[in-house]
This record gives C-alpha cells, structure tokens and sequence, in this order.
C-alpha cells in the first residue's frame, strides 16, 4: 500500500512539473491566434462595409498580382472596388497611436517616433500594378484609400479628408461612406457613369484571373518580406527594440496595435519576455 501511494505521489508530482511547460505552449498559442484573430476581424469589418454597397459595385479582398518593381515579384492588396465612377484601391493599417504624416513625405510616423511607409506611396505600387492588368484608358479613374483603425488619431495633411481628393485617409469603421460620398461627387462632375456594366465586368474578370491563390506563392511572397524586413516598395527596416533582428511588417503591426508593448517593437522570441510590468 505504502509502495502504490509513492507511486501515486510522483505520478502527481511530474504531472505538476509538465504543467507549466503546457500552460507556456497554450500561452505561446493563444498569443498567435489572437492576432490573427484581430487581422480576420479587421478584414471581416471592411468585408461588410464593401458588401453593403450598391449592386452596381463590385469588389475583391485579398487580391495578389504580379508586380516586376516589387521585391517580391508581386503586389498584395487588401481590397479593390470598382464602381462606375472609380476604381478604388484599399490599404488597410492595424496600428495603434497618432498618425502623423503629409503629402511628399516618404516616410510617416507613428506617435512621433516610429517610422512607417507613406502608405500612398505603398498604395501607389499597388495601382500601377492594376493598370498594367486593364485597358490604359481606365488607368487614370483609380482612388486610393488607405483605412486605419479607431486606435489612430490623425495628424496629417487635411487634403487626405477632403472628398475631392484622390488620396483619402479614413477609419475602418467609416470606409463605405466616404465610398459613397466620393461616387456622389464624381456624379456631380459627371453626367454619365464612367464605367459601363461591361467594362466594370471586363475589369473584374481581369483583376480576378491575375489573382494568385497558390498557397506556395503566397508563403514565397511572404517569406521575402520578411527577409528583406520590409514592405513592398521600401527599404524601410525594423528591428527588435532588445536585440536588433529584423522584422516582418506583420510582426511590427502587431507589436504597435497590442498595449503590452508600449509601442516598441520585438521580435517574436522576445514577445514572450515583455510583461505590463516591466515597459
């Protein structure tokens, strides 16, 4: 009897001792599912916003098209809308802090200290890769639009929230209005539609076709970014705050959108290290 309770005591005891191993393998997980669950609700936002608009619009997220200027060899675009009075081309940011940014300035910042990519200028490279997929007498009705969440305040030019501009900075929450008022605009300028059924159907055959889903692709894509610790169309490095690796743009968003970090940046090993407490 004396035997099996020893036995029952170090069973109990090992089982104790793998526990924490387990709660840091669940705790390392949960971390990553909830950032992609933040990146899914995002999208899963905008996707209702692009659904809810007329019938005579059409739309496509998640769109990867070749793009020869583009480190990769590609162009990875959040979303695109195309409607009879414009193109409309999306980038959508998931940072958290000011916003501070102008016209002809290459580079932005984030709460005055981090450096981030005039999103125009990455937006840009994304146009240009759609021209080249569609007819050149429609390459001058593409909008761009670059979407931030409400954890941003900005400070940028005033012109980007002007309706009359072709370069518009907007919350997430109002991206399909300041759809609507745009294409109001443009109706008054216009008496006739500017794309007709057909050429809007032409239009989105052909971004669609261009469209890669080959996940190998998409990983390779993936993949260069990260080893280039850029986005597409940029030198722009960051780095961890402790040890100086470079990072992804993914992983940097994620660190600038989550409070834990302060908005520093660190590489995934050292995410682990930052608690609350000792920012």
């Amino acid at each position: 009897m004396l035997l099996f309770l020893n036995f029952l005591k170090k069973k109990k005891d090992k089982n104790k001792s793998e526990q924490p191993k387990i709660a840091s393998a669940e705790s390392k997980k949960a971390t990553e599912q909830v950032a992609a669950r933040k990146g899914e609700i995002g999208e899963y936002k905008i996707n209702i916003q692009l659904e809810q608009l007329p019938k005579s619009c059409r739309f496509l997220s998640d769109l990867l098209v070749p793009n020869p200027k583009a480190k990769s060899g590609f162009s990875q675009i959040d979303h695109v809308v195309i409607t009879p009075y414009g193109i409309f081309t999306i980038e959508t940011k998931n940072y958290q802090g000011t916003i501070y940014g102008g016209k002809g300035q290459k580079t932005w910042l984030i709460n005055g200290r981090f450096k981030m990519m005039n999103p125009f200028v990455q937006n840009y490279g994304h146009t240009k890769a759609l021209t080249a997929l569609i007819d050149k007498r429609f390459s001058d009705l593409f909008i761009s639009i670059v979407s931030f969440t409400k954890r941003c305040t900005f400070k940028v030019d005033l012109d980007y929230r002007k309706i009359a501009s072709n370069e518009l900075i907007v919350y997430d929450i109002e991206l399909s209005e300041f759809i609507h008022r745009k294409i109001s605009v443009l109706k008054i300028q216009h008496k006739e539609p500017l794309l007709n059924e057909q050429d809007i159907s032409t239009i989105y055959s052909a971004f669609s076709k261009a469209n890669i889903t080959d996940p190998k692709t998409r990983e390779d894509h993936s993949r260069t970014l990260k080893m280039n610790g850029s986005v597409e169309g940029t030198s722009q490095l960051y780095t961890c705050a402790l040890c100086n690796t470079p990072v992804s743009e993914k992983v940097k968003s994620y660190c600038l959108a989550n409070k834990k970090f302060s908005g520093k940046i660190y590489c995934f090993d050292h995410q682990k290290t930052i608690s609350p407490k000792s920012q």
